[in-house]
């Protein structure tokens, strides 16, 4: 439904109502609702008596307070009653979303003979004689591990391994449905890094590539860098090095768009975590070289006294070579774009109309916005985006099944680069980024980023 789409962001519930069958009953419903300000979605007539009409109404909340609210509002209107609510979010998710299934048919005991004893024996002993035939005999050529600890769940924060579970299986079918790709996702209760490294050391012959996800800053730096001096396969962050790589590949079209160049527009950077970190490293590698990082405690820059990190430290050296200072406020004046990676409602449209001319929003924070990007346009932005448009589902498909498909053992920055510009190429003449649901999208950056790991092993 296209309302869910837009409304995504907020608590969707589907309510059975039973309304009096009087005209302007289901008026006197919605208004009755919509004090309350809850968004109406699709309305479905479900049983018609004589007195009465049952209807099903799709309703978007922005918290639990204002949902009990709500159906507290309408228990007080005469002949109205709800008969029954359901969590569609809840119901999609139930028994899990994701299963292993078999690629095989066993339907007789021949077949069964074949694909267990005595007939796998023969595979046993073949990939004895050739190890390097593992990825072609058996599943582990086409199976990622998708590895979390909880710590960093999207904008939720530290909600622990369960809770993050529904999150993995997401990714586990978004890299299967367009890329073809087998997930197994891994629920780690450590904070540990060294810890968690060694659990996933112990596990990668299982897996052709491991993604670590929703770890927090600066803990996911540590376990990337040590996990990949420790394993034959890539380590892939995509808290980092996806969202950089569409980061990147929106940049590139929009700039296109705008006739701007990379060496010279401002570029400021709301969130000195995990994405904004990798996206600002991605950028300068790229050829961008004005970038000035914000956090909480304002513009970051070389020998700022608080609130620094080894991480901010090195940013520090790479970026602000002006050594600007101030809130997000003030760094933002006379800037070309702004990327936040931050928190909801940062940005005010006054704050926009301090910018460049016409300047390039690319407001992330999830599931709320710094800046919605209409009050950004309407603010004089000449193109705006949220994370629902600038996502890094856009990116890892393509780069993790071109990591499988080269044997790659590293994911590079020339794999990066190759996938942001095949991403850009791909957009439409007036999109910043193409359509994710593109099955032909994922394909192409796939076969990019297989060329690019393919090159820079005979460089």
């Amino acid at each position: 439904m296209a309302e869910v789409e837009k409304y995504s962001h907020k608590i969707v519930k589907k309510i059975r109502f039973r309304i009096p069958d009087v005209p302007g009953a289901l008026g006197t419903l919605a208004l009755a609702l919509g004090i309350e300000g809850v968004t109406l979605g699709d309305i479905t007539k479900i049983h018609l008596t004589s007195n009465y009409i049952v209807r099903d109404i799709i309703a978007f909340f922005d918290d639990e307070e204002q949902f009990h609210k709500a159906i507290a509002a309408v228990k007080t209107l005469k002949g109205y009653k709800v008969l029954a609510i359901q969590d569609e979010v809840l119901n999609l998710h139930r028994g899990g979303k994701i299963e292993v299934m078999p690629r095989v048919k066993v339907e007789t005991l021949n077949d069964l003979r074949m694909i267990y004893t005595p007939g796998v024996a023969q595979v046993c002993n073949y990939i004895v004689a050739n190890p390097a035939s593992t990825r072609d005999y058996t599943s582990i050529g086409n199976t990622v591990c998708i590895a979390t600890n909880g710590s960093a769940v999207l904008g939720l924060g530290n909600i622990g391994v369960l809770a993050a579970m529904p999150v993995m299986e997401g990714k586990s079918i978004i890299l299967n449905k367009m890329a073809g790709v087998s997930c197994v996702p891994l629920l780690l209760k450590s904070e540990d890094a060294d810890e968690i490294v060694n659990s996933l050391a112990c596990l990668a012959e299982t897996f052709s590539v491991i993604m670590i996800e929703d770890i927090s800053a600066p803990l996911c730096f540590e376990v990337e860098q040590k996990l990949q001096k420790r394993v034959k396969v890539p380590v892939f962050h995509d808290d980092q090095h996806g969202t950089a790589t569409v980061i990147l590949a929106a940049l590139i079209k929009a700039l296109r768009m705008t006739g701007k160049k990379k060496e010279n527009v401002e570029i400021a950077i709301n969130g000195a975590g995990a994405a904004g970190i990798a996206a600002a490293k991605l950028m300068l590698g790229y050829g961008f070289r004005h970038i000035v990082f914000c956090d909480r405690a304002g513009a970051i820059y070389e020998g700022r006294p608080k609130d620094m990190n080894p991480y901010k430290r090195e940013v520090a050296r790479i970026t602000n070579k002006r050594r600007e200072k101030g809130a997000l406020k003030d760094i933002l004046k006379g800037k070309d774009v702004f990327i936040g990676l931050s928190a909801p409602g940062l940005v005010s449209k006054q704050m926009v109309k301090t910018m460049n001319r016409r300047p390039i929003i690319f407001a992330l924070a999830n599931p709320v916005p710094e800046i919605w990007p209409k009050d950004a346009e309407e603010a004089g932005a000449s193109i705006a985006l949220d994370g629902r448009t600038i996502n890094n589902a856009l990116a890892f498909p393509g780069i993790i099944r071109g990591a499988l498909d080269s044997r790659a053992k590293e994911i590079t920055t020339e794999m990066k680069f190759s996938a942001a510009e095949e991403i850009a190429s791909l957009a439409g003449k007036n999109e910043v980024v193409p359509n994710f649901m593109n099955i032909a999208v994922h394909e192409k950056v796939a076969k990019a980023v297989a060329s690019a790991a393919r090159k820079g092993r005979t460089s």
